[in-house]
Parts: structure tokens; sequence; C-alpha cells
């Protein structure tokens, strides 16, 4: 498999590389407001590699007692 490095590939590799690993191409903006190509666009122009996107993506979920109360958890 050839190296998904910033150093390794170009633009438009890490662009072909982001649209296999995304699901048809959409991002999920529909599902829940957040677009996956924004979550990548560091990686897409070359100032993280894609370690570091994805370990800055943080998820937190909400229990019905978070809702009536407005917190949430992480």
């Amino acid at each position: 498999m050839k190296s998904t490095l910033i150093k390794d590939t170009t633009k438009e590799e890490r662009i072909a590389l982001i649209r296999e690993w995304l699901p048809d191409d959409d991002g999920l903006e529909a599902d829940g407001g957040m677009d996956l190509w924004d979550l990548y666009a560091d990686y897409i122009n070359g100032t993280k590699e894609i370690a570091e996107c994805n370990a800055a993506f943080s998820t937190g979920y909400l229990t019905e007692r978070d809702l009536a109360e407005g917190t949430l958890k992480k």
C-alpha cells in the first residue's frame, strides 16, 4: 500500500483518498450538520497528517438527562 503521508502524496492524491474513505461522497452533512470534508481539509491542504485530523475529531453523547439539563458528556 502506498504511503498516505503528506510528503508522499500530492493534493490531488489526498482528495482521491478522502473520496475513497467517505461514504457516498456526501460527508454526512445531511445526517447531523457535520461535513467530513471540513474535518479532512487540513490533510487535503497539506497542513496536518490524516492521523492528526482523526485524533482531533472528538465526539460526545447526550443522555435524556443531559438533554433535559442542557449538558454534554465527553
